[in-house]
């Protein structure tokens, strides 16, 4: 079901990139559907990952929603028990689309392109509007002013005929006029009522002691006029697009490739032993020998001088056109020089062009099969880790994993294709991205990790930022070790003895380097905050249900990293002298230190209110104080 979804956006999406190339043409029912088959299967390496995204995350997904996962991991059966049989599948999936992208598909490819470019050449069935200039008919301007389709008349034409070339028009204005087509559909006739015709002509060259350029006019009360027009579809030769690397197996494109790479060597080489033979000012550095009829090359020895001899002072000293004359001619070589071998340049360039397209079209054979395995161990873990089936989640899921994936594999193709980075680099890259991905999320899955809890990630960012957080009690129908007020209130009263102790110890505001050097105690402040959750869950057993209330009014004693930076004293101090850094880094810690102290005070307030409530001296007045 997902593979035809897929395979059905990603057929549309071909029919809104070639629409205009397709309508107006007359094309017949059986010819779009041969286009639109041959496109699904070309199109198919493209809808086949991502339909096994989500169909691994919609499977596993309703697994996880019903809780059939779990089910299935209390009777000991684990995650990669459940997945090993769907993984059997996926590897013949990936192998059947090995062969698939080997032997079908550059058949398919082949008939699919050819198709459209003979599409293309077709001309558009003739439809001419009222009011606008229609220059479909090669060589022909059609103006008509208003049309009968009853009676299929065009009234008020004017016609400008350009077939001849721009310099010599032909204008027809005519009354009225019928359009139709000959039976082979390849000439169109014009049939023109009452109007006039002006030409062009070509220069008399002098006739009857005339010169200048000549025209024609005439009125005619009727008047034919043959246009050629091929309205018929050509199909073309299938051989052409065959010899691309669209239409090619493996074998034939690695024969492809090294034989393009024997003429590219053979290329380069002859450009550099052309490019060592040219003369150095004026010198050949090489002489021609033959021998037994053959030309060999033969490197000329250098003359040695007795003393260097200065060029600039040979040139200065002739005259100074000699002297520009030098100039010129050794800049027009050069620039000569510098043209040929630019020519060549091109030549190679564009031979490891089609070299880089074979290869690209090499490894696609290959990175189809791995993405299909990437994608379902992407899937399905990721559809037990979030545990939501159907076509809510999961279809939001696939859609942003897979644009992750194209994108990725869209760039690494575009560098492989301009030769910036090597080709198998570029093609494989997605596969390099997403495979970790893969083995990270099945990790998890496999191990229970929260790692997509929602309040996992809450927890977190409020611990980053330093949001404050709530606790939240529930009454307990079934309590196994009651709450015992003698011990609560001992439990309470330690509390608040050591909040009490820790408010001592830091009265005041820390200063700039006390800060940065010292901060507070991270230590006491950790086993503060564990003692407050030690006292919450004793509470959290009382049938007292305003016990439960109250003790949900203790905070949470946050572990902040702004509230000690620097655990060493001298890195404090090199922050501390970094103002840019240092002072609103201090600034956010006083704010945060500010509210660990109000929590430490509420954290008080609230143990004094507990024990007035377990020694029955609560009053609401309490609240205020």
């Amino acid at each position: 079901m997902t593979f035809c979804i897929c395979l059905f956006i990603v057929i549309m999406q071909f029919l809104w990139r070639y629409i205009d190339e397709l309508v107006g043409k007359g094309l017949s029912i059986d010819l779009i559907a041969e286009l639109f088959f041959h496109a699904a299967l070309s199109l198919l390496p493209l809808a086949l990952p991502l339909s096994i995204l989500l169909a691994a995350l919609m499977t596993f997904g309703d697994l996880g929603e019903h809780v059939e996962l779990t089910a299935l991991k209390s009777s000991g059966i684990s995650l990669t028990t459940i997945m090993k049989p769907i993984a059997i599948l996926m590897v013949f999936v990936a192998i059947g689309a090995f062969f698939f992208m080997n032997n079908a598909l550059p058949k398919s490819q082949v008939k699919m392109w050819t198709l459209l470019f003979s599409m293309r050449q077709t001309s558009p069935t003739l439809d001419i509007p009222e009011g606008t200039v229609y220059s479909q008919i090669p060589g022909y301007n059609i103006y008509v002013k208003h049309k009968d389709k009853e009676r299929d008349m065009l009234y008020n034409m004017l016609i400008y005929d350009v077939s001849n070339g721009m310099m010599y028009p032909r204008i027809v204005a005519a009354d009225s006029g019928r359009l139709s087509m000959t039976e082979d559909k390849r000439h169109l006739v014009l049939t023109l009522y009452k109007g006039s015709w002006y030409e062009e002509m070509k220069g008399g060259g002098g006739v009857s002691g005339m010169s200048g350029e000549l025209y024609r006019r005439e009125s005619f009360h009727d008047k034919e006029i043959l246009i050629p027009y091929d309205a018929n579809f050509t199909r073309m030769d299938d051989e052409t697009m065959k010899s691309q690397y669209v239409g090619k197996d493996i074998s034939e494109l690695r024969q492809s490739i090294d034989s393009m790479r024997l003429k590219v060597d053979s290329a380069a080489s002859l450009i550099v032993s052309k490019m060592r033979s040219q003369p150095i000012c004026g010198v050949p550095t090489q002489r021609v020998i033959y021998k037994d009829g053959k030309p060999t090359y033969e490197k000329v020895k250098e003359v040695k001088l007795d003393k260097p001899v200065d060029i600039n002072k040979l040139i200065k000293e002739l005259p100074v056109s000699d002297q520009q004359q030098i100039v010129n001619q050794a800049l027009m070589r050069t620039t000569s020089a510098m043209q040929d071998y630019q020519f060549q340049g091109y030549s190679v360039n564009d031979d490891n062009y089609i070299i880089r397209r074979h290869q690209i079209e090499l490894m696609k054979k290959f990175t189809l099969s791995l993405a299909c395995l990437i994608f379902f161990f992407i899937g399905a873990p990721l559809g037990a880790i979030i545990r939501k089936g159907g076509l809510g989640m999961p279809i939001v899921v696939s859609v942003i994993l897979f644009i992750i994936y194209y994108i990725i594999d869209n760039m690494g193709y575009k560098l492989a294709r301009d030769g910036r980075w090597e080709v198998w680099q570029g093609m494989w890259l997605s596969s390099a991205v997403l495979l970790p991905l893969g083995i990270f999320l099945t990790k998890k899955a496999v191990n229970d990790s929260a790692v997509f809890n929602p309040d996992a990630w809450l927890n977190f960012l409020r611990r980053f930022t330093g949001l404050h957080q709530t606790r939240k009690l529930e009454a307990k129908e079934v309590i196994i070790n009651e709450v015992v007020a003698d011990e609560a209130v001992a439990q309470i009263t330690a509390l608040k003895d050591a909040c009490q102790q820790f408010l001592d110890k830091y009265p005041g505001r820390q200063q700039y380097m006390d800060y940065w050097q010292q901060g507070y105690d991270k230590t006491a402040i950790k086993a503060l905050s564990e003692q407050v959750d030690r006292v919450v869950d004793y509470l959290s057993n009382s049938r007292d249900q305003m016990i439960l209330n109250k003790a949900m009014d203790f905070p949470v004693i946050r572990q902040l990293l702004t509230y000690c930076p620097v655990g060493n004293k001298t890195i404090g101090t090199v922050f501390a002298a970094l103002f840019p850094i240092g002072l609103p880094a201090w600034l956010v810690g006083l704010r945060h230190q500010k509210n660990l102290k109000r929590d430490i005070s509420l954290t008080i307030k609230t143990c004094d209110q507990l024990v007035a409530i377990l020694n029955g001296e609560y009053n609401r007045e309490m609240e205020y104080n």
